[in-house]
């Protein structure tokens, strides 16, 4: 049999067709549009998820046996607000991730509500990315709109809803909406209620291996495929990628390098960082896990070749760059383009370049940009060690750590052994791989991985060049309390 993983990004939808050794037998990617429409705002159309997936779908199955699909699982961008009336038409355009025009309902929450309130229904405290901000902004400034919502979804829901006409939601995508009591797996009454909500209006949990339904026989006509294909409940992006790179276990780190960077590990028990720099979410596992992310990481790098230098030729700006000034650059970035989330969770946070001088080279620039979303990674593993956590390795994913490069510095920047998984695939593996569980293929996730999940590569740091690094980010930690204020200021 085979199976199917849907990866619902914020720029594109990949799909993975599996079979039952884990090996990928067909990948392919069906992009969708991107809308701006003001200053920090991000925005996206569901039916344009799901357009891209049918097409991705025949696409993926062109020259396949349909009827040996046995079940689908999706790992899908976290957090976005898709708001369905009473004939679960879509109210208003998807509100993203990382959207970032709730600051003003953001800093409600974390200083009126109160931050200790908010961690002790949530476990986490209030970001602009989080859903429930994202209902108070709606709330306040489309009423019309808000008292006509009759189910919230997660955008990865929504698709799994046209797939199954069930509205389902896992704990690990739940758990980033400030609205699920994390510790007990249950909707919070109390802040659903805060967001003039009730618990009708939201979708049915289920753990990610779980199975939520088969296809609606429209949905098996539009994707060509049997009615009777098991869909999981599926999980957050960085939940189902942990799944897909084998970080399943207590203890276990994986460093995601995507649009966005996180620094995700693993626990068998719940518990909360006392600052809440961390998020505390449930994982796909079953277990736990605390997570760092920050908004801009290999976009950082794209909007600096494609947007600035005007090229997409990545590995020839990075083949310029002499490993003589590795951790000896001089030019510093932050890289805040949509504002950050971890740990500083400063929406008015913009990127900044540092030490530029007239003897500065482009590849300096180039390689500042990498080492800036390395050095701000740091920062929530920072935090991890603080609260006792002892990270040596971790895994690495994402579509920067296909960048040799990159690999490197992340690894001596951070001070870990990184292990870059045989499949690069991340979520949509993660997905295919929750789908094995549901179906009955393995007794649960961390089997499924330990069968399936091999390190193609290692990357060890140099004790030289880890120590340079270590005197850069000392130095690069000082960048942003100096030039916070400045942010306010220039917004």
């Amino acid at each position: 049999m085979a199976y199917i993983g849907i990866d619902l990004g914020t720029s594109a939808v990949k799909l993975l067709l599996v079979d039952e050794d884990g090996r990928i037998l067909r990948t392919v990617s069906e992009e969708y549009p991107l809308h701006f429409p003001h200053p920090l705002w991000s925005e996206q159309d569901p039916a344009d998820w799901w357009e891209a997936v049918v097409r991705g779908v025949r696409r993926l199955l062109d020259g396949f046996d349909a009827s040996r699909v046995a079940g689908i699982g999706c790992g899908g961008q976290m957090h976005g607000l898709v708001a369905l009336d009473a004939q679960d038409r879509v109210l208003r355009p998807a509100i993203l991730w990382n959207d970032g025009r709730t600051a003003e309902q953001v800093d409600y929450l974390n200083s009126v509500v109160g931050k200790d309130v908010l961690s002790a229904r949530t476990a986490n405290i209030a970001f602009a990315g989080f859903t429930a901000p994202k209902l108070l902004w709606m709330r306040q400034h489309e009423p019309e709109l808000f008292a006509r919502i009759d189910k919230i979804m997660l955008p990865k829901d929504y698709i799994q809803y046209k797939l199954t006409g069930v509205h389902a939601c896992d704990y690990s995508d739940a758990s980033g909406m400030l609205l699920l009591d994390v510790q007990h797996r249950r909707w919070s009454s109390e802040m659903l209620a805060l967001c003039g909500l009730s618990e009708r209006q939201m979708p049915r949990l289920f753990e990610s291996r779980e199975v939520t339904g088969t296809l609606l026989p429209e949905a098996a006509e539009a994707l060509g495929l049997p009615a009777s294909v098991r869909v999981v409940a599926g999980a957050g992006d960085n939940a189902a990628a942990a799944v897909g790179t084998g970080t399943v276990h207590d203890g276990d780190c994986n460093l995601s390098i995507g649009t966005s960077g996180t620094l995700f590990i693993a626990s068998d028990r719940f518990a909360v960082d006392p600052n809440n720099a961390l998020h505390a979410f449930a994982h796909a596992s079953g277990g736990y896990h605390l997570m760092g992310c920050m908004l801009s990481a290999a976009s950082c790098n794209k909007w600096l070749c494609e947007t600035v230098l005007q090229t997409t030729d990545y590995a020839a700006e990075q083949a310029a760059i002499r490993e003589d000034t590795l951790g000896r650059n001089r030019v510093f970035f932050l890289p805040y383009l949509m504002g950050e989330r971890s740990p500083i969770n400063d929406t008015d946070a913009r990127g900044t370049f540092v030490g530029l001088s007239m003897d500065t080279t482009r590849a300096d620039v180039v390689l500042s940009v990498l080492e800036g979303v390395a050095f701000a990674l740091r920062d929530s593993l920072e935090v991890a060690r603080s609260l006792g956590l002892s990270v040596r390795r971790s895994k690495l994913c994402g579509g920067g750590a296909k960048s040799p490069l990159w690999r490197c510095i992340l690894s001596n920047v951070l001070g870990v052994a990184l292990d870059v998984p045989q499949t690069e695939e991340g979520p949509g593996y993660g997905g295919a791989m929750l789908a094995m569980v549901g179906c009955g293929l393995y007794p649960d996730v961390p089997s499924c991985a330990d069968a399936l999940v091999r390190v193609r590569e290692t990357v060890e740091p140099d004790a030289a060049l880890s120590a340079l690094y270590d005197a850069r980010y000392r130095q690069f930690r000082s960048v942003y309390p100096a030039v916070r204020e400045l942010y306010k200021e220039i917004k």
